[in-house]
């Protein structure tokens, strides 16, 4: 099956779900409860990320009890949303991008299932997998068939404040084109499950120093509110192309 993690404003607009499924982990509860709904011709399980009232931070995100939740309870693949802001000028605020890479600088995120009496590799080369990528690509409108929309290389920062005018020209230097706080451990605890995984990003703000003058924070929200609803019915055909 497959499942959707979202932020919380997603949530808001995705059907009445047919059920709902209250999980504990071996390593404490998921951000909200599961929600089974009916989304682009079949069933996906969904699970809101920040929590259903959008109260948990990035750097707080239950990441290992979420991702465990929804392999518990049948998920073979999942999609994941994220806003995040523009670090390659050339995207614009409600922009889609479809990440291919990640470049991790968060710090004290629980980040495995592996304990400490064993040692356990596993290869993260391609943190993305290529048929979900494919769903999601095939689904991209029109206006957003460019090479900035249909790869790019996401910096994930600790949160909860936004990045400095310095540290978001040092990302673009490592070669990032995207800036967010939530998919990592999210991709990698995902791969230790050996379940797929591919994420599409809204641009909801041009990143710290790429415009002159501060980030409008109040801004970003209501940016995702206007796009939502394009976001849901993207998702929507991604989804049926890919069950």
């Amino acid at each position: 099956m497959l499942a959707l993690i979202t932020g919380t404003a997603l949530q808001t607009v995705l059907p009445a779900p047919s059920a709902v499924y209250y999980r504990n982990t071996p390593f404490g509860a998921p951000s909200a409860p599961v929600r089974k709904v009916e989304l682009g011709g079949g069933e996906v399980l969904s699970l809101t990320r920040h929590g259903l009232g959008g109260s948990i931070a990035a750097h707080l995100v239950n990441y290992r009890a979420n991702v465990w939740a929804l392999k518990e309870l049948g998920a073979t693949r999942i999609l994941a949303t994220a806003t995040v802001g523009g670090i390659d000028r050339s995207l614009r605020v409600g922009d889609l991008v479809v990440p291919n890479q990640i470049i991790d600088y968060t710090s004290g995120r629980e980040q495995t299932y592996v304990g400490s009496t064993r040692i356990n590799h596993f290869d993260l080369t391609s943190p993305f997998d290529a048929m979900l990528r494919d769903g999601l690509l095939r689904a991209l409108p029109g206006d957003f068939e460019a090479p900035q929309h249909r790869s790019g290389v996401y910096a994930v920062t600790q949160g909860p404040r936004f990045e400095t005018a310095a540290e978001i020209d040092r990302y673009r230097k490592d070669g990032c084109t995207l800036v967010g706080m939530t998919l990592m451990p999210e991709a990698a605890l995902a791969r230790e499950l050996e379940v797929p995984y591919a994420a599409v990003c809204l641009v909801v703000n041009p990143a710290a120093g790429v415009e002159a003058g501060d980030i409008d924070i109040p801004e970003t929200a209501v940016v995702t509110e206007k796009a939502i609803g394009g976001l849901k019915r993207y998702l929507e055909l991604a989804i049926e192309l890919l069950h």
